[in-house]
């Protein structure tokens, strides 16, 4: 027994005598290093090969790792076949679009394409595979592979195309459909149904960072986190392009975002930022207009928007009209604009010289902060969003039903994506979706109709519409609520532009418009 005591006194004091030398600062030892020399060495040890699916990330052309973008363009001969997962894919010619007309892709999982004019013409003409997704399922796919996590349920995209498997997946060279995409499983909880959806891993993920050191360890910069860093946890083999590498300790342990773990390889960035829409913000004295006969439609809509802002609101704004809304609220109102590409507390556009890349709308132009905005990554952007955690949603439309179903991404001959759209709408009982749409179309259609035609964005969302010529309140069970017209319009002129029923309330008003 006093042998035995002995042998694991001598034991422990031995393994202590390892520790201790292992963990001295004054020990040798061999240093980890991530950074490589370029990112054709990283592309090259990365594993890349034909068939690989890719995450990168970036939004528009904000925080997209175009250095590593070009190295795997230089492989076009022997890298092929690659499915890229993005929430866009860059523009014709620039970003994932270099990978697009070098013929390297094969499949696109993303939520919007955009303008890219190339993209389009790729998959209506059957040459690639797109599948479209929500942009807030595709951050929590990512995040589900992730965090280990096979499969979770979403209330996005119910009762749309995307639930029924009705989205073309590939076409034939003479445009009929070849694929569509599957039905997706429902279940209920807690009275609601959910869809169903699987988790998203990649086999390299190609990200870029604002600094890295050798560890790894990464930290973004403004809306430049995007994607970025659920896509470099989501991927088998993560290489980070960074525009400044620094020094072990250099950076805050309370400031990294990407902890080294998650990263295989780091690489200096050498491609310049780009803007995909640079705008300034005008002086005061150019968007002052009192005179309801000087504004065009869109200023009547977006002045009547306005007024719907109220004290210490969370608001996230689409593009277009719900964005120019912004700049006629009220100074005095204390709320804050949520963007789905990362931040709380967004601010208008910036004046010369106050603009940066890294900082953008959802509408992908040039933006500001405010004080006391946050930033962080999509997938946290669209937690806020699906928890019904946004006061107010505030959409622009193609159509609107008398019973508030909503279609604002589908435009005929046309392909674009939903964008963040449907996780916008996900939540209608605890987020109030506002509608801002011309009355009628281009055509003079009605706009506001019986039953939508286009295929829908949710079934029963929308709680409000202001038009040019009217402002509706919406029961989705018993329909449309005529509350305001237009000066100088009647109720009869509203029921002829209107492609269904509605009541009319007893107190209607007049528009009154945001000064």
């Amino acid at each position: 027994m006093n042998a035995l005591i002995s042998s694991r006194l001598t034991f422990s004091k031995a393994s202590a005598r390892i520790l201790a030398r292992t963990f001295a600062s004054s020990a040798p030892r061999a240093k980890i290093s991530k950074i490589l020399n370029s990112t054709d060495e990283a592309v090259a040890k990365s594993g890349l090969k034909s068939g690989d699916i890719v995450l990168a990330g970036g939004f528009g052309l904000c925080g997209i790792p175009d250095t590593i973008i070009d190295s795997i363009l230089k492989q076009k001969s022997s890298i092929k076949d690659l499915t890229i997962v993005s929430n866009n894919a860059g523009v014709d010619g620039k970003g994932l679009g270099k990978l697009l007309n070098s013929g390297q892709v094969s499949k696109a999982i993303v939520s919007y394409i955009g303008e890219n004019k190339f993209f389009e013409k790729l998959y209506l003409t059957g040459e690639i595979s797109l599948q479209l997704t929500p942009q807030g399922t595709i951050a929590e796919r990512l995040k589900a592979a992730a965090s280990g996590v096979p499969a979770f349920y979403t209330p996005a995209a119910l009762n749309t195309v995307v639930e029924h498997g009705q989205l073309p997946i590939r076409y034939n060279p003479d445009g009929t459909v070849m694929t569509y995409s599957e039905e997706k499983e429902t279940r209920i909880f807690d009275g609601k149904r959910y869809l169903l959806e699987h988790a998203l891993v990649g086999d390299v993920g190609i990200i870029k960072a604002y600094k890295a050191d050798r560890l790894g360890n990464c930290v973004f910069h403004s809306t430049a986190h995007n994607f970025n860093g659920v896509m470099a946890r989501a991927a088998k083999m993560t290489i980070v392009e960074a525009d400044h590498i620094v020094e072990v300790g250099e950076l805050s342990p309370n400031e990294i975002t990407i902890p080294g773990i998650y990263v295989n390889y780091v690489v200096q960035s050498l491609n310049p930022h780009q803007f995909e829409r640079l705008e300034f913000a005008k002086e005061s004295t150019e968007v002052e207009h009192h005179d309801v006969k000087d504004m065009s439609k869109k200023e009547k809509i977006a002045r009547r928007a306005a007024l719907e802002f109220k004290e210490g609101m969370y608001v996230n704004l689409g593009i277009g009209v719900p964005i120019m809304a912004a700049s006629y609220a009220d100074p005095n109102i204390d709320m804050q604009l949520q963007s789905e590409n990362g931040v709380l507390g967004l601010g208008g556009l910036p004046r010369p010289g106050e603009e940066d890349p890294d900082t953008i709308s959802a509408g992908k132009a040039a933006a500001t902060l405010t004080k006391g905005a946050s930033v962080f990554g999509s997938e946290e952007s669209f937690a806020m969003i699906r928890a019904g955690k946004m006061d107010m949603a505030m959409l622009g439309a193609m159509e609107v039903s008398k019973d508030g179903d909503l279609a604002n991404w589908f435009i005929p001959g046309k392909v674009k994506g939903m964008g963040g759209a449907m996780d916008l709408v996900a939540n209608p009982e605890k987020t109030r979706v506002v509608v801002c749409t011309d009355h009628v179309d281009k055509f003079g259609r009605p706009k506001i109709v019986e039953e939508c035609s286009l295929p829908i964005t949710g079934a029963k969302v929308v709680s409000r519409i202001i038009s040019d010529m009217a402002v509706f309140d919406v029961d989705h069970n018993s329909g449309l609520l005529l509350r305001e017209v237009a000066p100088g319009l009647t109720v009869d002129d509203i029921k002829a532009a209107t492609g269904t029923s509605f009541q009319v309330a007893s107190d209607l008003k007049t528009i009154e418009y945001a000064p």
